[in-house]
């Protein structure tokens, strides 16, 4: 369940000369997210696992060719990443994450901590199996990886005007990776991918080249063999581009 304001009711009914008189009280927005609850402003030179959660949240918010490292270390990359993020927000853009930025990731995710528009049965088919099991890394890491792309893609999915953006393969294990004719070294086998497919609403090309923006240092779509079909984002250490017909 998505994270709302919450009221409480207190009522005072005093009977005085015949009169009730009510009074209605509401309280301060709830204290505690369902997923994660931040406890402190967060700015340059910060450092600890709260900053490394807001980095997952913030790491479609980069520019063109950049990829935000999640080591729990606020500097300039974070504080300009919350920057582009309160700003596509209509927040004020300050690059301190403070209660209007929590307040609004509070609002954009789940109880599971995925955002808004994705969830993690998007990502999981696995050939059918669905489970993040049998890849090359454990399921839990698998699981990590696939969050921190689910938020780069609900950052492009915004960029791009909030058109639906339909997943069609994500996580695979090796033998899953193998039957359909995956890479060996297929991020698709750590969690680190998705495939973005036709009936997303942004086209092949205008996805291709919103990723450019959203974290992605693989990015594969038209005119790339095996890829008319879809657009292919991923995160790796080193940068890969590739769509002639884009």
């Amino acid at each position: 369940m998505r994270k709302r304001l919450t009221f409480l009711l207190a009522a005072l009914v005093l009977a005085i000369a015949g009169t009730v008189t009510v009074s209605m009280v509401a309280s301060p927005e709830a204290a505690a997210d369902e997923c994660y609850t931040w406890n402190r402003t967060l700015s340059q030179g910060a450092s600890g696992s709260d900053v490394t959660q807001l980095q997952i949240r913030v790491a479609g918010w980069v520019s063109s060719g950049e990829n935000l490292a999640l080591d729990g270390q606020y500097g300039p990359a974070t504080a300009n990443a919350v920057k582009r993020f309160q700003a596509g927000y209509g927040l004020g853009a300050d690059g301190v994450a403070g209660p209007q930025t929590f307040g609004k990731l509070y609002q954009l995710q789940d109880g599971d901590c995925t955002p808004a528009h994705f969830a993690y049965s998007e990502f999981d088919d696995n050939c059918g199996a669905n489970n993040f099991n049998g890849g090359r890394v454990s399921a839990a890491t698998a699981k990590r990886n696939v969050l921190r792309v689910m938020w780069q893609l609900e950052a492009m999915r915004h960029k791009l005007g909030d058109r639906p953006i339909v997943i069609t393969s994500s996580f695979r294990s090796v033998s899953c990776n193998a039957s359909v004719g995956g890479s060996s070294t297929s991020l698709h086998m750590y969690g680190q991918a998705a495939d973005l497919g036709l009936s997303s609403s942004p086209s092949q090309c205008q996805m291709w080249n919103a990723g450019k923006s959203a974290g992605f240092e693989e990015l594969l779509s038209q005119g790339y063999p095996g890829h008319n079909d879809h657009t292919h984002v991923g995160n790796k250490s080193s940068r890969f581009w590739s769509a002639p017909n884009c």
